[in-house]
């Protein structure tokens, strides 16, 4: 049997040494890398080729959402289980719109997480039960969790939501321009394509955009 090879995307070494801890038991198992940022975590994917990868949702530079897009579009046999602390219809279904294989809320982790990832390794679908439940009472209501198409946010192309966050994490134009080898002035383009499509004014709406839609943390 190979080694089932994983890697693990949370900004905290408290949680991924723990979670280290916990999945390193289990027979056959390779933790194969750690990352700390969305961006870190695409990298990695792409270097390491795993099998699975936990992934958060809130991380910094790129959050989960788009390192997810990111890691399908590259590497779509790798399987992602998205890890976070933050319960919602619309964050659940944002995930799956954008390629999890399975949800789980950290909260959970110490009971399911070796099934999950079992699960996923034999390329089934995984959701706790308060997950499911939460899908299901979505679709019973006629609101499935991430179908809104005209929600602002899926008017952001990708290098958009890229900026967005850069931004409400307090980095300037000069600095998001090094950081995505492109120029200022495409910088300051995409800021004010952004500030158009979401009706914003100033970079504080923006932040508190995107704490809202869970990009950032407060």
């Amino acid at each position: 049997m190979s080694t089932l090879r994983i890697l693990i995307a949370d900004d905290h070494d408290v949680v991924r040494q723990g979670l280290r801890a916990l999945l390193e038991t289990q027979p056959g198992w390779e933790i194969c890398g750690e990352a700390a940022t969305g961006r870190e975590t695409v990298e990695k994917t792409r270097k390491l080729k795993p099998d699975i990868v936990l992934l958060d949702i809130i991380m910094p530079e790129l959050n989960g959402l788009e390192a997810l897009r990111r890691i399908r579009k590259a590497r779509p046999e790798t399987q992602v289980l998205v890890l976070t602390m933050h319960e919602s219809e619309d964050l659940i279904g944002q995930a799956l719109k954008a390629g999890a294989r399975g949800f789980m809320l950290k909260s959970d982790a110490g009971r399911d997480l070796i099934t999950a990832i079992d699960a996923l390794s034999r390329r089934k679908p995984f959701f706790t039960s308060k997950v499911e439940q939460m899908v299901l009472e979505g679709y019973l209501e006629g609101a499935a969790p991430g179908a809104t198409e005209e929600a602002p946010r899926s008017r952001l192309s990708a290098r958009e939501r890229e900026i967005v966050q850069l931004l409400a994490e307090g980095r300037t134009n000069k600095e998001i321009a090094a950081r995505l080898e492109i120029s200022t002035k495409t910088v300051e383009t995409h800021r004010s394509s952004i500030m158009h499509k979401l009706n914003l004014h100033s970079v504080g709406e923006l932040t508190r955009y995107a704490i809202r839609n869970k990009i950032i943390e407060p």
